[in-house]
């Protein structure tokens, strides 16, 4: 299969939309701080400081998403959830990916510098076993319990992997049981996927991952099923 103009078309159409993403102002699109609430997903020391799968550009981000939660608490949300990879031994999933964030390992662990904020005791940590948030997980039980949360603000990594997952199925699920006043917001600077070039994958007999692209080409198709995606999201 060999790609035409039409595919290089929607390439040049993608750059164009990424560049045209515009920010938004927090405090502006949520309801009230009640009923809004901010979904990490695995902003773990193991993809960003240490492990195989540490990325420097998912370190990049880190910044950015500890100066949301601090904006965001400042706007009264008192509603934090961390979905984190925290990885059985025996998983299938380290057939596709290097064994990393296993139970009780440092790689599994929230990254210092949320768990360093003065507020993070409002973090209800959900620990998970798969790229997705809410199979084998208690994320449905907290999302029982806060029928309330209407706004969700989702940050973490990777876009193409456990961000989409997450963002998609809290999308999914709003449309299955018509929750009409769902929104999910998804701010461009708060979400980074890692890289892996054609020549070091052919090297390391992996497969390659283009950082850049898959990044944009994800949340594109986030946006396309109807998730509000931004440059940024500021107080």
């Amino acid at each position: 299969m060999r790609f035409g103009e039409e595919s290089r078309e929607f390439i040049r159409f993608l750059e164009e939309w990424m560049e045209g993403l515009k920010p938004l102002v927090l405090k502006h699109v949520i309801p009230s701080p009640r009923e809004t609430a901010v979904i990490s997903v695995d902003m773990i020391n193991g993809f960003c400081h240490e492990g195989p799968l540490a990325s420097p550009r998912v370190k990049e981000i880190i910044p950015d998403i500890v100066g949301l939660f601090k904006e965001a608490h400042k706007l009264g949300i008192q509603d934090f959830v961390l979905i984190q990879d925290t990885h059985s031994q025996d998983t299938p999933e380290f057939e596709a990916f290097p064994p990393h964030a296993t139970q009780s390992s440092r790689e599994s662990e929230t990254i210092p510098e949320l768990s360093a904020l003065s507020f993070s005791d409002l973090f209800t940590v959900i620990p998970k076993n798969s790229l997705h948030p809410a199979i084998g997980t208690s994320f449905d039980e907290w999302l029982g319990q806060h029928q309330d949360v209407q706004t969700f603000i989702v940050v973490g990594n990777c876009t193409d992997l456990c961000v989409y997952n997450l963002a998609l199925y809290l999308r999914l699920r709003a449309n299955a049981f018509r929750l009409k006043d769902h929104q999910i917001l998804l701010p461009g600077h708060c979400v980074q996927t890692y890289h892996l070039s054609v020549g070091d994958a052919k090297g390391m007999g992996a497969l390659p991952h283009e950082g850049d692209f898959l990044n944009a080409l994800f949340l594109y198709h986030m946006a396309l099923n109807g998730i509000r995606v931004f440059s940024a999201i500021s107080a």
